[in-house]
């Protein structure tokens, strides 16, 4: 039985995620994923503004939908905002062609957003996110994360993290 539990345990992803520290890097390049351009892409780029990331199963990407136009109504000064959306290929049954076509539209239609394919679930592995879910990080101007959720968002967290968005960009425009 011992031993069962220690197998079981061990199966489960650890959260890697934390408040206040640092995300670890993913690098997504080659046959693990990319830019929806093929470009590769690193979590380091991601540095000098508050971004929001959406880590998500395409199965799952209309889950936010709401919070994800609170978000835009905001209309965040992009000197000190940005936003990734990254897609997990390998949590869903949709093939990669068609999702990775779908990728390529949105970058062009949202071109100050980043979209990324992680076809091997590498987000899961080092971040420590729910698989075929859809994840929300928000993350701070030096790459330390400042809010983690994974599922659907609260709506009454959504002032919260839009008043925590406000408050870092208030920080990193008052520097400069």
């Amino acid at each position: 039985m011992k031993k069962l539990l220690c197998a079981l345990f061990m199966a489960l992803p650890l959260l890697a995620l934390e408040v206040g520290e640092k995300l670890p890097t993913l690098t997504l390049e080659g046959k693990d994923g990319a830019r929806a351009d093929g470009e590769p892409w690193s979590s380091e780029s991601l540095r000098g503004k508050v971004f929001v990331i959406f880590y998500v199963d395409p199965d799952k990407k209309d889950l936010n939908e709401e919070f994800v136009e609170r978000l835009k109504s905001e209309e965040f000064d992009r000197r000190y905002y940005g936003s990734a959306a990254i897609a997990n290929l390998e949590a869903t049954w949709m093939p990669n062609f068609a999702i990775e076509a779908a990728l390529k539209s949105k970058q062009k239609k949202y071109p100050d957003t980043i979209y990324v394919k992680d076809r091997v679930k590498k987000g899961v592995k080092v971040w420590g996110v729910a698989d075929d879910d859809a994840n929300f990080i928000v993350l701070g101007p030096q790459g330390k994360v400042l809010y983690f959720s994974s599922g659907k968002i609260p709506k009454e967290s959504y002032e919260k993290i839009v008043d925590l968005i406000h408050t870092e960009i208030d920080r990193l425009s008052n520097r400069r």
